[in-house]
């Protein structure tokens, strides 16, 4: 039985002091988002090649961490809520400035886990930090290297979603790698100015489909909803069965859908099948984008906070499980003309003028991420890039039972085709929706 053991826990500190004066710096209206007051966390999977760089990789990542803690030193600064309207801010100070940084090692080989491609969830928490939300606040950003037998290890990352999106950690991740390969100028000098560059407009104004899919409920809690027990499962998605199932949605309705436009109609509609919601019952299908280049003007290189806001589809649960596959991801596919400058101006208008009386986009959302092309693989800190990279997030676009498009670890790439779907649901409506994915992987897609 594979067991973790956790052998010590450090501060890290910049290496140089990065201020003088203890001061504060304040958040976008992207990043106090409510549905943001979380901790993402999420796996790296380094495996013992012959050109790794010969340290230990506690000590590598270590060294690597305090260098970019002088460039990125508010993530090793504290969340608090402000006085004034009780959004976050960043205090920081020169009194407690540090990351967290837990060792541990591994009683058995990556191989042997198939290089965390499928395994036992308990288990993989078990590599990742989990800090409760005062930990969390207190320091938001919290490693975990995790060495196993075979020289393989693991960098477990809980970072506070306040502070970042996942571009914006892998921006940081990438500079600790380059500084960890010896690089001697960094290739992302980071940029904050968040409230001026994100923020409301004078006088705030929010119009439009913001309006739509966002409304008000005085109290509400994002992730408050009780689903009883939820669980994670991965399925496969062979390129055969998916060019197939695209190919019909072409023939039925003559139009041509992106992977995630198709598969995440098909998905939702058996996600929302599967857990038995009333028909009546409004549900929503969440997503990002990305909107750094979208904003005008565009967001610096270097920004590296929250740059991406969510986007919905929405409609009744009876349509969508009665309509056919097509029109669904027809729906989704319409979603992304409302991705404007506007709309990002709107979100961030509605954030100032109701951030408290309780911005929800209700209980029914399902949210839906692309993770096969997000540039996890970039960061090397002097082992080549990561085998595999797995979120272990539960909470995501205001919805407890997310879905992750994943990409197979490439140290397993010859043995599978395609990719993975990892789905996050109630217990109890898991088997229903297995019924529901054994006709995708028959090519029984009941697009009626």
């Amino acid at each position: 039985m594979e067991e973790i053991h956790i052998k010590e826990t450090i501060p890290v500190r910049p290496s140089t002091p990065p201020f003088s004066q203890d001061h504060t710096l304040p958040l976008s209206h992207l990043d106090t988002d409510r549905n943001l007051n979380v901790t993402f966390r999420y796996l790296r999977v380094y495996v013992n090649t012959a050109t790794s760089n010969g340290g230990h990789p506690f000590n590598v990542i270590a060294a690597a961490l305090s260098s970019a803690l002088v460039h990125y030193y508010p993530l090793a600064a504290t969340l608090r809520r402000g006085q004034v309207d009780d959004r976050l801010e960043l205090f920081c100070s020169r009194d407690h400035l540090g990351v967290p940084l837990i060792n541990a090692t591994v009683n058995c080989t990556l191989e042997k886990l198939s290089y965390l491609d499928d395994s036992d969830p308990n288990f993989l928490d078990g590599l990742v930090p989990d800090p409760d939300q005062d930990y969390g606040l207190a320091n938001p950003c919290v490693l975990q290297v995790t060495v196993f037998e075979c020289g393989g290890w693991t960098l477990g990352a809980a970072i506070h979603h306040g502070l970042c999106d996942g571009l914006g950690a892998t921006q940081f991740f990438n500079v600790m790698a380059e500084l960890a390969r010896g690089v001697g100028r960094i290739s992302a000098n980071p940029v904050w100015d968040r409230a001026r560059l994100l923020g409301p407009r004078d006088p705030p104004r929010a119009e439009g489909v913001v309006r739509e899919f966002l409304g008000l409920e005085k109290g509400s809690e994002p992730y408050g909803q009780v689903v009883g027990k939820v669980v994670r499962e991965c399925f496969p998605v062979k390129d055969e069965w998916l060019e197939k199932f695209k190919k019909v949605l072409f023939e039925k309705s003559g139009s041509s859908f992106t992977t995630f436009e198709a598969l995440g109609a098909f998905i939702w509609r058996a996600k929302v099948k599967a857990s038995g919601v009333p028909g009546d019952e409004n549900v929503k299908f969440a997503y990002s984008i990305n909107i750094r280049k979208l904003v005008k003007p565009p967001l610096p290189a270097g920004y590296w906070g929250n740059g991406c806001v969510p986007m919905y589809a929405q409609l009744c649960a009876r349509e969508l499980i009665e309509q056919p596959v097509w029109k669904t991801a027809e729906l989704i596919k319409k979603s992304k003309i409302n991705a404007t400058d506007e709309y990002v101006r709107s979100f961030i208008d509605f954030q100032e003028l109701h951030y408290g009386d309780g911005i929800t986009a209700g209980n029914r959302v399902s949210g839906f991420t692309d993770w096969r092309h997000l540039g996890h693989s970039t960061v090397d800190f002097g082992w080549g890039g990561p085998v595999t990279v797995l979120p272990l997030s539960r909470k995501l676009l205001g919805s407890v039972e997310p879905c992750f498009f994943l990409p197979y670890s490439s140290a397993n790439a010859g043995k599978k085709d395609g990719f993975k779907v990892l789905v996050t649901l109630q217990e109890t409506h898991m088997p229903a929706f297995k019924k529901e994915m054994e006709k995708f992987s028959s090519q029984d897609f009941d697009l009626s």
